[in-house]
């Protein structure tokens, strides 16, 4: 069931730049099977992380297609599908080919600010438009709205195809009102890699995560133990890890993971303006932790 597949943990996966600012598809196949063999659970193209707002309609369509096809089946794969225009969404809708994708992942719309009721219909416009199950995201910081618990739920009961939500408020009683009055089978996944052992342990179903980028083994060993309702193991497994994802967003997220990515060698330490590379002190921060934590 497609509910279960995407519980546990997806990577996030950031999109690499070659010095001239290009996509550098060796090095998103390379990202592509560091997360694979790290044991995610599934990896989310084109969302926050993959700084998709700086990325052209084509170039979109063309690394959802890269991706789809370097996983070639070894995981699950959610692709971002979202803007700030509900036509503009419908036409990547269209655009992108979507048939080797198990979900989307739509995010709320941004900069103009929607009620609440305008964030209902939105994606009711959606749900009746997508080929595939959707996860809304919820991710106030960055959207300038905030989708409540009751919009959440409304949305979630009247539109079958939409099969969960990646919940990145960082409001753990507003998580906590969707799990308690949730769907059967309604995913509730964490934006937040630092909330994540917090919301399993409330009954969500996993992460959405930056730190797999990066960390996946370390991260996964976490998730899956809390999975098993190990909590207090996990908690004991999260503390090396704790330091760095507090360093992943300590300059803000792509460009804290990108560092510690470019610490490990796995790809260049390159963002495309307005984002700017971490600093030298966060490349010598993820350097010192990769080494004390053995995080490689």
């Amino acid at each position: 069931m497609i509910r279960h597949k995407l519980s546990g943990a997806g990577a996030a996966i950031v999109t690499p730049f070659t010095p001239d600012g290009r996509v550098d598809y060796p090095a998103l196949a390379r990202m592509i099977d560091h997360i694979i063999d790290g044991g995610a659970d599934y990896i989310v193209a084109l969302g926050t992380t993959a700084e998709t707002p700086t990325l052209y309609l084509h170039e979109r369509a063309v690394i959802a297609m890269f991706i789809t096809n370097h996983i070639a089946g070894r995981v699950p794969l959610v692709i971002g599908v979202g803007g700030n225009s509900t036509s503009e969404v419908l036409d990547q809708l269209r655009e992108f080919d979507l048939r080797g994708a198990d979900a989307i992942l739509s995010v709320t719309p941004y900069y103009n600010k929607p009620s609440q009721e305008g964030l209902y219909q939105h994606f009711k416009t959606v749900s009746e438009h997508s080929p595939l199950p959707v996860i809304l995201y919820n991710i106030p910081g960055r959207s300038g709205v905030n989708m409540t618990a009751e919009t959440t739920l409304r949305i979630a009961r009247d539109f079958d195809n939409v099969i969960g939500i990646k919940e990145a408020s960082g409001k753990i009683e507003q998580m906590q009102e969707i799990l308690d009055r949730r769907p059967e089978d309604f995913l509730v996944l964490s934006g937040d890699d630092a909330l994540t052992l917090e919301l399993m342990r409330r009954g969500g179903d996993g992460v959405i995560s930056v730190a797999v980028n990066a960390f996946p083994r370390k991260m996964m060993a976490c998730v899956n133990l809390a999975r098993e309702g190990r909590f207090d193991e996990a908690d004991k497994a999260y503390e090396c890890l704790d330091e760095a994802v507090k360093a992943l967003f300590a300059e803000g997220n792509p460009t804290g993971v990108k560092c510690a990515l470019a610490a490990m060698g796995l790809i260049g330490n390159r963002l495309r303006l307005p984002l700017v590379p971490g600093t030298p002190e966060l490349s010598e921060r993820f350097e010192k932790l990769i080494a004390r934590y053995d995080l490689c």
